[in-house]
């Protein structure tokens, strides 16, 4: 690993720690998730914090090891460009900024599904959803189950300072040529990048039952990064440091 810039390597090393301890907490019976990860700002489990810790917690192995491997791949290009200080802000920045999306598209999803439902199945939500979801239950009622789910699961992940650093990447190199699986010939990275945002944005918007995964904090990443290199080439506008 002498070879992988420092914040690179850094972010590698924590994020497979904070892996690690919450397989080891879990053998305590300790949900690391369900402190760390990102929870709805009505919830009782919601705090501040939880913006910046979530995005060390990742669900299993498969989840760590691709984040991981992606910011393995592309970030250490884009903190050789950028510099160790510019490129972990623009992860930290990107990361805080994709939990704010999802918090937003949460909150949509809440209160559509609470305009719905009498004030007293809200209160039961609010009195037992927590405690149902801890003992691995939900309530028969597929409005208070939906709601319940919203108002006390939890995001984790760094996918959404992956999916800016996968935007970034695109948008330092927009021709550079990428191999991906199963397509049979290379594309240039803009197409690449341009291919997932619409990706997730179609997963999303169709995403009405379900998929445990949070679409929008992607996007919010990939939007939350184009803002930040639009804004640092605007104010570094005429050296060329940011065009390939």
């Amino acid at each position: 690993m002498n070879n992988i810039p420092t914040v690179t390597k850094n972010l590698l090393i924590i994020n497979v720690l904070m892996f690690l301890a919450t397989l080891v907490a879990d053998s305590y019976g300790i949900d690391l998730a369900d402190y760390l990860g990102l929870h709805f700002v009505l919830s009782d489990r919601f705090n501040a914090g939880q913006l910046f810790t979530y995005m060390f917690m990742h669900a299993s192995f498969t989840h760590v090891f691709f984040n991981m491997f992606a910011v393995w791949m592309f970030g250490r290009i884009l903190e050789q460009v950028w510099g160790p200080k510019r490129f972990l802000a623009y992860y930290m920045i990107c990361g805080i900024g994709a939990g704010l999306i999802q918090e937003a598209v949460t909150a949509v999803r809440y209160f559509t599904i609470e305009s719905g439902m009498s004030p007293e199945a809200v209160l039961a939500v609010f009195e037992q959803g927590s405690q149902a979801l801890r003992s691995s239950m939900n309530f028969v009622d597929p409005a208070m189950a939906s709601l319940n789910l919203v108002l006390n699961s939890s995001t984790v992940g760094a996918s959404g300072a992956v999916y800016a650093i996968l935007l970034g990447f695109g948008m330092l190199f927009p021709n550079q040529p990428m191999f991906i699986f199963p397509l049979p010939m290379p594309i240039k990275a803009k197409y690449f990048v341009i291919g997932y945002a619409l990706i997730e944005l179609y997963s999303g918007l169709a995403n009405s039952a379900g998929d445990n995964v949070a679409h929008f904090a992607h996007l919010g990443g990939m939007i939350f990064g184009f803002i930040l290199i639009m804004y640092w080439r605007k104010k570094n506008r005429g050296n060329g440091y940011y065009y390939n």
